[in-house]
């Protein structure tokens, strides 16, 4: 399945690329499985997703939890959480 993914702020600074297109295998069916997928291969994507439950995730444009179903060819943006006033 292939995923086109984007960072934002922090996230972004942390893995140090605005986006990649990333492959994965069947056993990647949500967005917490591209998570921890992810986590897997590198420091700076554990840096990035250190508490993922705090993360918001956007699926083709629609904010999603943890468990929302990829599709191959879908686009995932994951934000950092938001603070300010």
């Amino acid at each position: 399945m292939r995923i086109e993914l984007h960072y934002f702020a922090s996230t972004r600074d942390a893995i140090g690329r605005e986006s990649e297109q990333r492959e994965f295998g069947p056993e990647v069916r949500t967005v917490a499985d591209v998570i921890a997928a992810l986590e897997g291969e590198d420091a700076a994507y554990r840096e990035a997703f250190a508490d993922p439950s705090r993360l918001r995730f956007a699926l083709d444009h629609v904010f999603v939890g943890l468990d929302a179903e990829l599709a191959d060819d879908s686009e995932l943006g994951i934000f950092p959480p938001v603070t300010g006033g």
